[in-house]
């Protein structure tokens, strides 16, 4: 019996190995980006092992459908470009929605100033005018709406756009002031009527607003910049008593999302948006920033947002290297783990352990797989272009971007962030679904997602100091490759 039982297992592993064997070669394109000085550099040649790690793909096991990934068209990074000549304008337009670029499918811009403003603005300045006969964007004109514009002519996909208001006017305030306070009461129905105003302003440009985030970040900023207060509880009630049936009544579809701040308080605003019917009819989505920790992603909470409202959107409207001056022309820095965030210095003692030193692109890549990997379908970067000093920012609240420009010696450096956000953006794209996945290596983060044209996009981050032998098998096919130090890798599988 124990001789039978033996030659039995000898005859199974060398059935399973004959099957490793003969596994048809899975064709493979794949683009690196690394410490060591690729940029979205294209491999072919790659070292073998024979215990290869085994990243098995899963396409049976779905889950989100994916919106897009992309940055934010601000006043500071339009006012920018208007400085370039007409030769770096056009690089950097192409770069982040050209075909031969990062090809970004979703996007935000601000309603009224917000610190990366030039100054206070609002779209409704007269104050009194509850009808809002006054309104008016022609702050945008010189330069948030021709960048959008130059966008929309190379983006052969399109792309959405998500608004987002810091605050109303100081006239509808309980403090008369651009910082923090409240949106009085008597002016709940003419702040909806403003986003209305809004949506028809930018269509009257030709450009088309897919969403609203009701306000950025409710809870506040200390009132430093452009802010304006809800409580859960206020925010809906304002949504459904007025934003969401008067955007209904003029007849429009744009999207509105809830909250728009950091992911440690989102239960208890989910909790309140989506606690009936009635509640929940007009919010489309929750929206989430990453500023809570330098390196947390808080899996717990965005899986519980997607509980709790399983059929709504879940997306990442904010992040960036904030309260950084951006290192120009030094990929090295982008790697190295020097970067300390707001909290850094401002943290409560309590929460300090979440605000470590870092390494930027380290925090890029961990949050969006981590991020993709906990059902958020969506992730958008803040600013897509600062100056050396991270502005202009008329708060001096600096912070970087993927694009850094010189506008006085017309240079422009791409950082190696915006070849990290390209990983995503341009190889997964809006309508993939991701999948599931095997990943054995605890060192080493994954993602995969199949795209609507039957292509598998797999994104792999190796932060480790040792390069990794890596075998992807999908459906009875396999690829052996390799994985440098310190990198993030896109592997595409064609249909």
């Amino acid at each position: 019996m124990t001789k039978s039982i033996h030659i039995s297992s000898c005859l199974m592993v060398l059935m399973m190995l004959a099957a490793c064997q003969s596994r048809e070669p899975l064709p493979v394109e794949v683009y690196e980006t690394s410490a060591g000085g690729h940029q979205l550099t294209p491999l072919s040649d790659f070292a073998q092992a024979e215990n290869p790690i085994v990243v098995k793909l899963l396409p049976e096991e779905t889950y989100q459908t994916i919106t897009g990934f992309g940055g934010s068209f601000t006043e500071a990074s339009a006012y920018l470009l208007n400085q370039l000549s007409a030769g770096n304008r056009s690089k950097i337009i192409n770069a982040y929605f050209g075909t031969e670029g990062a090809k970004y499918s979703l996007t935000r811009t601000h309603m009224n100033s917000c610190d990366f403003s030039l100054g206070h603005y609002s779209y409704a300045p007269v104050e009194g005018d509850t009808a809002l006969q006054h309104f008016t964007i022609k702050e945008d004109r010189e330069d948030i709406i021709p960048m959008i514009k130059d966008a929309m002519a190379v983006s052969e996909e399109g792309f959405k756009i998500i608004s987002s208001p810091w605050t109303a006017p100081p006239w509808m305030k309980d403090n008369n002031d651009w910082m923090g306070g409240k949106l009085q009461p008597q002016y709940y129905d003419t702040w909806a009527l403003f986003f209305s105003k809004y949506l028809d302003a930018y269509q009257a440009e030709g450009i088309d607003i897919w969403a609203f985030t009701v306000e950025n970040e409710p809870l506040g900023n200390d009132s430093n910049w452009e802010s304006m207060h809800f409580s859960p509880e206020e925010m809906t009630a304002f949504v459904q008593n007025h934003l969401g049936p008067r955007l209904e009544a003029d007849g429009h579809s744009a999207k509105i999302l809830g909250y728009d701040q950091n992911r440690e308080h989102l239960k208890e605003w989910v909790d309140d948006m989506y606690q009936n019917e009635a509640t929940s009819k007009y919010f489309d989505g929750t929206a989430i920033h990453w500023y809570a920790s330098t390196y947390e992603v808080f899996p717990e909470e965005l899986q519980y947002a997607h509980k709790k409202a399983p059929g709504k959107h879940l997306i990442q409207t904010e992040a960036c290297v904030d309260a950084e001056v951006p290192k120009w022309k030094n990929d090295d820095w982008y790697w190295s783990q020097e970067a300390t965030d707001w909290g850094w210095d401002w943290a409560p003692e309590d929460q300090k352990h979440l605000h470590p030193k870092y390494v930027p692109v380290y925090r890029y890549a961990r949050d969006i797989i981590g991020c993709l990997n906990n059902w958020v379908d969506g992730w958008v970067d803040w600013n897509m272009v600062l100056n050396r000093q991270g502005g202009p920012n008329w708060f001096k609240n600096w912070c970087v971007a993927p694009v850094i420009v010189d506008p006085e010696q017309d240079e422009v450096y791409f950082t190696p962030i915006y070849h990290t956000m390209a990983h995503f953006s341009k190889f997964i794209r809006p309508g993939a679904t991701r999948i599931g996945f095997e990943n054995p290596d605890d060192e080493m983060m994954v993602t995969a997602a199949r795209n609507p044209d039957g292509s598998v996009a797999v994104v792999v981050f190796n932060p480790t100091e040792q390069e990794k032998i890596l075998a992807i098998e999908l459906s009875g096919q396999s690829a052996q490759l390799s994985i440098s130090k310190q990198a993030i890798q896109t592997i595409v599988i064609k249909p």
